[in-house]
């Protein structure tokens, strides 16, 4: 017990939860402004920060309760706490400048023909179990299907706390090995499908995005959505002119909400562009500098001849793949946090 009394205090010096409590009083003296809520974006972004800090501030109080409550307690009791004290340790690894944001997630088809087209759908709903699992919400912003079967490419906006900071480690390339259950033979296939994730950022900070850069057009949607969406242009296509960056979103029913998804993606594509050149310029003084890509093999999921899941970084294996691919990735982005994987 008296470890477990050390933890939570390394856990409350980390997590600097008295300065967490004096901003969490001045986010709730800003909320009760009128001037506020002149900027509903503004005032939804201030009451969403206020609602995360109360979690991790109830978070730290009511396991303190616990500890005093359980002094005596049995081994059920003290396993229990244990549980919880460790999930919120994990949250003193999520302190990077965009972990706390939602985050864009794509994934595409590598090499392998259908079978990558089909592997990138399997992990695509691999991310929406995981995100199902902790309880975000997740917006498709736009999809290439693949001829045969699964997709070429989708993008995903991921909303819920600490998304980015969850599956920044994803980024890379995902590897499978099985059975093809495209030819009569069944012949061992091996595919490739790149993942790439990136924080939104709010329109405020860090990249200056100008209108005269951006060339903007609007086309129909072969998504779903209803009738409206193949009748009329709500899908947008914007090309950033400076960069030559084009990003699509095709898939909500109005062609202003489709702006706004692709105008976020954007700026979050500008971003990492940005956090690349400055890491690089690090690198001169720091040493050796490799960009994040999805070019980098992290994970390999074999479904024959054997079944096993292994990431490539942190060495962790899991022997049910069915139960990975169905969302279960707690164990892997876990270990993957704690060892610092992942982007900044």
């Amino acid at each position: 017990m008296e470890d477990l009394k050390e933890r939570l205090a390394a856990v409350k010096e980390k997590l600097d939860i008295a300065g967490k409590e004096a901003r969490l009083a001045e986010l709730e003296k800003e909320s009760k402004s009128p001037e506020l809520w002149q900027d509903w974006k503004k005032g939804q972004a201030v009451m969403k920060e206020i609602a995360e800090l109360e979690d991790i501030i109830l978070g730290v109080v009511g396991l303190e309760e616990e500890l005093a409550k359980s002094a005596g307690a049995g081994g059920e009791e003290g396993g229990k706490f244990a549980a919880e004290l460790r999930q919120l340790e994990l949250a003193t690894f999520l302190s990077g400048k965009y972990d706390r944001s939602a985050a864009f997630l794509s994934i595409h088809a590598g090499q392998g023909g259908t079978e990558a087209m089909d592997w990138s759908a399997m992990l695509a709903r691999m991310y929406e179990g995981y995100a199902a699992r902790r309880g975000w919400s997740v917006t498709k912003v736009a999809e290439s299907r693949g001829e045969e079967a699964g997709i070429k490419s989708a993008t995903y906006r991921i909303d819920g706390p600490y998304a980015y900071g969850y599956l920044k480690g994803e980024a890379g390339t995902h590897r499978l090995v099985r059975q093809s259950p495209f030819n009569a033979d069944k012949l061992r296939q091996t595919s490739f499908a790149g993942v790439e994730v990136l924080p939104v950022t709010s329109e405020a900070v860090e990249v200056e995005l100008s209108a005269d850069d951006v060339v903007f057009e609007a086309f129909r949607s072969g998504g779903p959505g209803g009738q409206n969406v193949n009748k009329v242009s709500t899908a947008v296509r914007l090309t950033h002119k400076p960069s030559g960056l084009v990003v699509e979103c095709q898939m909500e029913r109005t062609q202003q909400r489709n702006r706004e998804l692709a105008m976020d993606f954007l700026r979050s594509k500008l971003l990492r562009i940005e956090l690349e050149k400055r890491r690089a310029e690090e690198s001169k003084l720091k040493g050796k500098y490799t960009v994040p890509g999805w070019g980098h093999q992290i994970r390999s999921y074999v479904l024959h001849p054997y079944k096993l899941v292994k990431d490539l970084r942190t060495g962790v294996e899991v022997k049910n793949p069915t139960a990975v691919l169905g969302g279960e990735l707690e164990l892997f982005v876990e270990s993957q946090l704690r060892a610092g994987v992942g982007v900044v």
